[in-house]
């Protein structure tokens, strides 16, 4: 039935293993080849193993839901390179299932849940459509009209959620098969820990609701971004009601121009990247499911249950190895990994490979021209930066990723995959050098922002 969520370890390890045990048998003589270059990363797979293969993490991880789905979104976002290019795009949407065509809870069963929060519906809301308008990982999404006629986006977490993330938890082990047969390179334990520690946040609603209504007042008459505020009284554990989003989705965002495209993929760089550098905090969870299109033309984000704040001193030392990277300083970029746990100095990685490395995986930051980022070279770029043993890459095996910049680097990865699937085109540099530097902005956008910002603090 599909308003059972399996909620014990042994229920729900069960169907992740048969999952991770069917897709090795799939991927028999699969080899991954890195050749040279970040965009050269090429899987080979045969077609119609690679779309059964899809159609199951679409069916198994659907049902799942909780953190097994979070990591099937994860992939919907990736250019896998696992079938032929004349194939691609299919898969890559059986997998966007996950995002957006999730199994859906029947409205009884939610109903339940929003009624032990709220009350009876008639109380709360004038009307309510019991028709899901999104599925996520940890509940359902549903388009609503208060008594007073504020029309609201009724988040509501799925009966028995909980019980199934705690177990997802405690099956670290096999999520490590799962991702493994799906891409064999992103198999460390430690990067899988912390995606679950991180998605056990998503299960706080009143955390959540706080943080969006203190990034919406942020954000409140901002020219180009709008953060849908929370309705703190109508807030539980297990609801959440923000003000609702009237515009379009991401995939209309990939139907425009690209001179629109690419004036939407700086204010979504700016979001989830320079919001690290400028306010200490960000979103950890950059998907085209938490983009929008507001009808009034500015770029709605949604969804903060994995937004996190990050110590200063730790976003300084991001900042400060970007740095020794973009000017070329590899004995001051290898002396700060030594000095951070990062490599092991007795591990051989020389000054050079560290160098390289970051260029690999952050380098669109640094290069000073324009760069157009496609879903090849956003996958190729997350391939190296999880598994560096790939390739000329072999020399980073012992390289460690503190655990308090695990975060904030996969917000940067997959915000460069979701641009990737725009196609977007900028000098990302010159955006970066605004948090690298401390630079005024170079961009029209940017100074429009800046000259909001101003009026903001002289109020």
């Amino acid at each position: 039935m599909a308003d059972r969520v399996p909620r014990t370890r042994l229920g729900r390890g069960g169907r992740l293993g048969r999952l991770a045990a069917g897709q090795a048998v799939r991927g028999a003589g699969v080899r991954l080849a890195m050749i040279g270059r970040t965009e050269e990363a090429r899987r080979v797979l045969a077609e119609r193993s690679a779309l059964a293969a899809a159609q199951q993490l679409v069916t198994v991880l659907g049902g799942l839901k909780g953190a097994a789905m979070k990591l099937g979104q994860m992939l919907s976002v990736l250019d896998l390179e696992l079938v032929p290019e004349s194939h691609r795009e299919l898969f890559r949407t059986k997998l966007a299932e996950l995002r957006d065509r999730v199994p859906a809870v029947p409205f009884a069963g939610m109903r339940e849940v929003l009624e032990d929060e709220l009350g009876p519906l008639e109380r709360v809301f004038a009307e309510f459509d019991a028709e899901p308008i999104a599925a996520a990982s940890i509940g359902q999404v549903y388009r609503a009209r208060l008594l007073d006629g504020r029309a609201v986006a009724v988040k509501v977490q799925y009966p028995g959620v909980e019980d199934a993330i705690r177990a997802d938890l405690r099956n670290l082990e096999v999520f490590s098969a799962l991702w493994r047969s799906a891409l064999p390179s992103a198999a460390d334990t430690d990067v899988l820990a912390e995606v679950a520690r991180s998605i056990g946040n998503e299960l706080d609603y009143p955390r959540e609701a706080r943080t969006q209504h203190r990034v919406a007042a942020r954000y409140r008459g901002h020219p180009f971004v709008f953060v849908p505020d929370a309705l703190l009284e109508y807030c539980t554990a297990r609801v959440l009601v923000t003000e609702l989003v009237d515009g379009h989705s991401f995939e209309h965002l990939r139907t425009l121009p690209a001179a629109e495209r690419n004036r939407y993929g700086e204010l979504i760089y700016r979001f989830y990247i320079s919001s690290l550098f400028h306010d200490f905090e960000f979103c950890g969870d950059p998907h085209p499911g938490n983009v929008l299109l507001a009808k009034d033309g500015r770029v709605a984000f949604v969804d903060f249950g994995l937004y996190d704040r990050m110590d200063p001193v730790h976003v300084d030392f991001e900042r400060s190895c970007l740095r020794a990277a973009g000017e070329r300083r590899a004995a001051d970029l290898y002396a700060a990994w030594v000095g951070r746990g990062i490599i092991d100095p007795a591990a051989g990685v020389t000054a050079a490979e560290c160098l390289e490395y970051v260029w690999a995986a952050a380098g669109w930051h640094l290069v000073d021209e324009p760069i157009t980022v496609t879903p090849e070279i956003a996958t190729g770029a997350v391939i190296l930066a999880i598994d560096p043993r790939a390739a000329e890459f072999r020399g980073m095996r012992h390289q460690l990723l503190p655990p308090e910049h695990v975060f904030s680097r996969r917000a940067d990865l997959f915000t460069f995959a979701l641009l990737g699937q725009l196609g977007v085109t900028a000098n990302w540099h010159t955006l970066a050098r605004e948090w690298l530097y401390d630079e005024p902005p170079a961009t029209e956008i940017g100074r429009a922002i800046a000259r909001w910002r101003a009026g903001q603090a002289g109020r």
